[in-house]
């Protein structure tokens, strides 16, 4: 199973004190899933805390490959819309890339041009 690593909105960000953040990307992502309920739970979706390092992502693509949104997909998976390989898997960590993925792998409606 693909696995999909989201932020969980409401974030704090030391360098800006007494706000709250969520990820646009994030939040967008989220609404595509919410669109098709039964699509998204093809995915296995980790929302994760925001503060690095981000232990679950790390051991799966390593250190250098945090920034969220990312699909990282099962092992042995490919797909035409990759950004990257790390420790032996696929990702797709451009939002544009990722957005085509859930709509070529998942059936998820297009974005409109």
């Amino acid at each position: 199973m693909d696995t999909l690593f989201l932020l969980r909105p409401g974030f704090a960000d030391p360098a800006y004190p007494g706000k709250t953040f969520y990820c646009w990307h994030c939040a967008l992502v989220e609404g595509v899933l919410a669109s098709r309920p039964e699509a998204a739970a093809r995915l296995d979706v980790r929302r994760i805390a925001w503060p690095r390092p981000r232990r679950e992502v790390v051991e799966l693509i390593g250190e250098a490959r945090q920034s969220l949104p990312v699909l990282v997909l099962a092992p042995g998976r490919r797909s035409e819309h990759a950004t990257g390989e790390a420790g032996g898997r696929v990702f797709i960590d451009d939002i544009d890339a990722l957005l085509r993925a859930l709509t070529a792998r998942y059936g998820f409606a297009e974005p409109h041009p």
